[in-house]
């Protein structure tokens, strides 16, 4: 079975559609309902449109601007969603049986009793039995939020059994009484996520961010759970024990930097939960020790951080837009959804007792970046050796001379990247 045609419509046509519909919605002569069954509109703009009722079953939306739309009732049956804007639209009672819709934008975007279940397109063939339509490796299995930022969602209602949610970014979200059974929230960040009477029978939020998170009235017989950030040392609770301040350990700190280690005392926050302090990227914190730390949601765009060991530490959803990272050492670092977009993870330059220059180099083996923001980022000389870069976007960076042996890129977007002297080999997973 080779699959449906698919007819790319463009732009001009699009806006017809949208003329017409509109026009059908309200009666008027000439309308017509959007049936754009298997159609190619792969980064086209509905500007806000409202298509109520439309049906896109099977279609390919990837990359399409349907941000502040109104697509309530639509059919998004099948569809290719992927990294869509659907931010502050609204798809109530929308039909995404089977949709693909991993890495989309739905911030603000209100899904209440949208039906979100498996789904399959079947046709009927010359024996005259049924046989399924062939859409593609990435429209097999169940509907597909994976890596979708969805923050201030509505899902209220939602019909969701075995939804995959996984590494979703779902903090704040509002899903009451919605049927979520056997659905994957594995790495989902659910800050404040409010599941009140939702069904969670036999669901998997292993390995979530569960800070805040809503279960009142809900069911909850073999739901998996693992929220290892719980677990951490609070550091504003070991401060007021010890009476001291982030600013007395700062300054004991740039001590032991000034004095090479000889006075002060080496800042050591390894293994503990740093959720609440906001003002951290204020400070200069080079050389700084902190394994097994929880930077999660933390600002710390143009941070200075350099020559520090973050080996295991969690950055997942933090902001490090523009910091300076140089020489740490980050392995098996956690960094899903995070935004590193122009951070500078280049080596630093000391000299040798006989003269030459040493590099040391960002360590990044083994480090987790699905989804993440790598935009425009430095990574010279670093080393990713078995780095997951999966569905991560590292347009414009320079990978010049860096490591990628054993690194998963799967999906990765690599889009103007400077590669000279890049190494990679047979294992890498392309």
């Amino acid at each position: 079975m080779l699959g449906p045609q698919y007819e790319r419509i463009t732009q001009r046509q699009l806006d017809e559609i949208i003329k017409k519909h509109k026009m059908f919605q309200i009666g008027k002569r000439g309308g017509a309902r959007a049936f754009l069954k298997f159609k190619n509109m792969t980064g086209l703009d509905f500007k806000g449109a409202d298509m109520a009722g439309a049906d896109f079953t099977g279609s390919i939306l990837k990359n399409a601007n349907m941000k502040a739309g109104n697509f309530s009732g639509a059919s998004f049956f099948a569809c290719d969603i992927r990294e869509a804007n659907l931010e502050n639209a609204n798809f109530a009672r929308a039909d995404f049986r089977g949709a693909y819709v991993a890495g989309a934008n739905l911030t603000g975007a209100d899904l209440d009793s949208a039906d979100l279940r498996s789904g399959l397109l079947m046709e009927k063939i010359a024996d005259g039995t049924m046989e399924r339509i062939n859409l593609g490796e990435n429209r097999k299995g169940p509907t597909s939020f994976s890596g979708a930022r969805m923050t201030e969602t509505n899902l209220s209602g939602a019909k969701a059994s075995s939804a995959d949610f996984s590494e979703a970014d779902l903090t704040g979200i509002i899903i009451l009484e919605a049927d979520l059974r056997d659905a994957n929230f594995e790495g989902a960040n659910l800050t404040d996520a409010d599941f009140s009477g939702s069904d969670l029978r036999d669901a998997n939020m292993e390995n979530s961010i569960m800070e805040g998170t809503v279960l009142k009235e809900t069911e909850i017989s073999g739901l998996k759970t693992t929220d290892t950030v719980t677990q951490l040392v609070q550091l504003d609770e070991l401060l007021e024990k010890e009476g001291k301040t982030l600013h007395d350990i700062i300054e004991e700190h740039a001590l032991w930097v000034e004095s090479k280690g000889l006075k002060g005392q080496q800042m050591d926050i390894s293994n503990m939960d740093l959720h609440s302090l906001f003002n951290l990227k204020d400070y200069p914190i080079t050389a700084i020790r902190a394994i097994g730390t929880s930077f999660i949601g933390l600002d710390l765009s143009e941070a200075h951080m350099q020559y520090s060991n973050f080996d295991k530490s969690d950055f997942r959803d933090s902001l490090l837009i523009d910091a300076d990272l140089r020489g740490s050492s980050f392995i098996d670092g956690r960094f899903n959804r995070a935004d590193l977009s122009g951070a500078d993870l280049s080596p630093l330059k000391f000299k040798r007792s006989n003269g030459e220059d040493r590099l040391e180099k960002v360590n990044l083996s083994g480090a987790n970046f699905h989804y993440a923001n790598l935009k425009n980022i430095d990574l010279r000389h670093a080393i990713l050796t078995g780095a997951d870069l999966s569905y991560a976007d590292l347009t414009g960076a320079d990978l010049r001379h860096a490591v990628f042996t054993g690194a998963k890129i799967k999906n990765t977007k690599l889009k103007d990247t400077k590669t000279d002297g890049t190494i990679f080999d047979d294992e890498t997973n392309i």
